[in-house]
């Protein structure tokens, strides 16, 4: 798969966006460029009513390394500033999609890059993926929406032993943890994530929308906030074209054929 000399590259096909970290060289470390090209990627991805699933990946050997730690130690808090509010923006978008949003990781995977994995929808991994929060490492705290999403996936416990004491480990753990859904030889990462996204991108991506921000939604909610925006999510879904089509496809006993309307 082909890309551009940008930091940051989307492609198409079908329903299908891959937006991909393309910093090979820098093993797709975050830098201005990145981040700016991120939110920018996020930004035309949360415009198109045509895109019904987001795979994320990065180029080359690995998935990513968190921030540009040069670029950081010549300007710490300007160069943080710079990264962060186009990161924190786009990962706002993505979280407000219809489309799901799958991480598909290799190589390294920490930092700010494994808060950016975690703010995903979904994740699948190489069996020989490596993971680090390294946040402590380099004496500084979470970004990018990883101290949000960290205790939800995995819970406070786990959460803290990830963020505190700044160890690595391997996919297997990761799956262990509930960081990752799915682990697959390394080899097959690239056709495993595609029949993920096709998967997805069939589906009727109006409900696929609603059904992740409830779940995203309730663990701030009460119980009764989130009845009630359950009801008003279900009312909505049933007024969709898709919502036709899986009653007719039931009662004809075939398979329903969605459009994502």
């Amino acid at each position: 798969m082909s890309v551009s000399n940008a930091p940051v590259v989307l492609r198409r096909e079908g329903g299908v966006a891959w937006l991909i970290l393309n910093r090979p060289e820098g093993l797709n470390a975050l830098d201005i460029p990145t981040a700016n090209g991120f939110h920018d990627a996020c930004a035309e991805l949360a415009a198109d009513a045509g895109v019904r699933a987001v795979v994320l990946r990065g180029e080359g050997r690995t998935f990513g390394v968190g921030g540009d730690l040069a670029a950081l130690r010549q300007d710490p808090v300007g160069t943080a500033m710079a990264l962060i509010e186009p990161m924190h923006k786009g990962v706002r978008l993505l979280a407000a999609m219809n489309a799901p949003v799958i991480a598909s990781l290799h190589g390294s995977v920490a930092g700010g890059s494994l808060s950016l994995a975690m703010a995903c929808d979904l994740a699948i991994a190489a069996d020989t993926a490596r993971f680090n929060l390294a946040y402590v490492n380099v004496a500084a705290n979470c970004d990018v929406s990883g101290s949000w999403n960290l205790p939800r996936l995995v819970g406070l416990r786990n959460a803290m032993a990830i963020a505190l004491l700044g160890d690595s480990f391997d996919a297997a753990e990761a799956l262990r943890l509930g960081l990752i859904n799915r682990v697959v030889p390394a080899a097959t990462l690239q056709e495993e994530t595609d029949a993920l996204a096709r998967r997805l991108a069939d589906g009727p991506t109006l409900a696929i929308g609603r059904m992740k921000r409830l779940l995203r939604q309730s663990l701030d909610n009460d119980l009764g906030t989130q009845l009630d925006l359950e009801r008003d999510s279900f009312r909505a879904s049933a007024a969709t074209e898709d919502f036709a089509e899986a009653m007719d496809a039931f009662f004809s006993r075939r398979a329903p054929h969605f459009k994502g309307r």
